[in-house]
């Protein structure tokens, strides 16, 4: 195991696995074992800590073989998936959650996703509930009056318009199609297109960060595309559960932060700052929820 920047195996690896974790439970030990199972192909599992309690991150490595990075500091999401992913020599990348159980096969299906379309950049299965419903991991990037919409809405309004429209595709849930972005809870990567539009942007502590790089790869020609006949398990939200009020305050910095960079137009400013305010509210509703 090192402190360091991953160190590429003497032989190169099919696909390299990034985990994120900040102090990770037993979900840690479920993912590595269920990722045995996923993959015939040759997989380096890269476990980045942003955490200061190594203890089970290094557990697991042990047990497994994986390259654990201790990152040094919480750098969020994206930024420990950006340092997992240096120095990959794999064709493909995976970033994933530690709360992913990974089904039988699973990697497998979704590289072979891949390589049957070349301009397909991020790979995206779907991700079932512990109660075997279906996640939303696959959906249309939200234009900026929608968005407000949805923003100041979805709480006091949950059928608007604007909601509506957004959630639109998720009628096609059984559906192979392209998507505006993925989830990043569970995503392939093509190296290529990953390395060519920069990683992720980890001015995003957490959240949309996966938003972002779906936007950035459709800008630059790639294809996000959602898989639905590979299925995982996403658990959800075991790291934080119990304290929910930081991530809920994390989610809503990060949307008014992508509301912000993807529509910096002086004549945007009206709809820009309606969206942001109904973040706002939003965000004070979710903690009085949340108490």
């Amino acid at each position: 195991m090192t402190d360091s920047l991953p160190v590429p195996p003497t032989s190169r690896p099919d696909i390299r696995v990034v985990c994120v974790v900040y102090h990770p439970g037993d979900e840690l030990a479920t993912f590595a074992r269920t990722l045995a199972t996923a993959s015939t192909a040759t997989v380096e599992l890269v476990i980045v800590d942003n955490g200061t309690d190594h203890t089970v991150a290094q557990e697991v490595a042990d047990e497994v073989g994986a390259v654990l990075v201790r990152s040094g500091a919480n750098l969020g999401y994206g930024g420990g998936a950006n340092v997992g992913a240096t120095g990959a020599t794999a064709p493909w990348i995976v970033v994933a959650n530690s709360d992913i159980e990974w089904q039988p096969g699973s990697l497998d299906a979704l590289v072979e996703a891949g390589r049957s379309d070349p301009r397909a950049a991020s790979i995206g299965p779907a991700l079932l509930n512990t109660d075997g419903t279906l996640y939303p991991s696959a959906r249309e990037l939200p234009s900026l009056t929608q968005g407000a919409g949805h923003a100041l809405f979805v709480r006091i309004w949950p059928g608007n318009p604007w909601t509506r429209r957004y959630r639109a595709h998720e009628q096609d849930a059984a559906t192979r199609r392209p998507a505006g972005w993925l989830s990043g809870a569970c995503l392939l990567l093509r190296r290529e297109a990953f390395e060519a539009v920069g990683g992720f942007d980890d001015g995003y502590f957490m959240f949309f960060e996966d938003v972002d790089l779906g936007e950035r790869l459709g800008r630059a020609g790639w294809t996000n595309l959602y898989v639905p006949q590979v299925q995982v398990t996403h658990v959800g939200g075991t790291s934080w559960r119990a304290k929910p009020a930081p991530m809920i305050s994390a989610h809503h910095a990060s949307a008014a932060r992508y509301v912000r960079r993807r529509y910096p137009r002086w004549y945007q400013w009206p709809v820009r700052q309606a969206a942001v305010l109904g973040l706002r509210l939003r965000e004070r509703a979710e903690l009085r929820a949340a108490g």
